[in-house]
């Protein structure tokens, strides 16, 4: 079993930045995804459980970083350059499988967090 607590959502205009941070339980591979109603969660960014390895969209590449604390069990999403395409509700997640490579199928991931909001105004 893995708990998973998110934090760092908000309100922010367009161009600006917010963090978002997930506490585990434990040392995991661990993804953000994202989703809007009525629709199919998304891919956002994963890590490995070492922090070795990352995945990103390309929708956010280069603007968002994930990154890991492993000493706090903690994985942060670090997102710049936001625009109203990024409002969503964020979910982070773990993979207990530990591969090298993160996941980007949602499908892969065993534990998820309750969901913070992130709205982007224009």
């Amino acid at each position: 079993q893995v708990q998973l607590v998110e934090s760092g959502g908000g309100l922010v205009q367009a161009g600006g930045s917010l963090r978002l941070s997930c506490a585990a339980s434990r040392r995991t591979n661990m993804g953000w995804f994202r989703q809007d109603p009525g629709k199919e969660r998304e891919f956002v960014a994963a890590i490995n459980w070492i922090g070795s390895n990352k995945a990103y969209a390309d929708s956010v590449k280069g603007r968002f970083t994930i990154s890991r604390d492993n000493a706090k069990n903690t994985v942060s999403l670090q997102m710049n350059s936001l625009n109203a395409e990024d409002t969503s509700v964020y979910y982070c997640a773990a993979d207990i499988d530990n591969n090298l490579s993160p996941a980007r199928a949602s499908s892969a991931y065993d534990y998820w967090g309750q969901g913070t909001q992130v709205t982007v105004t224009s």
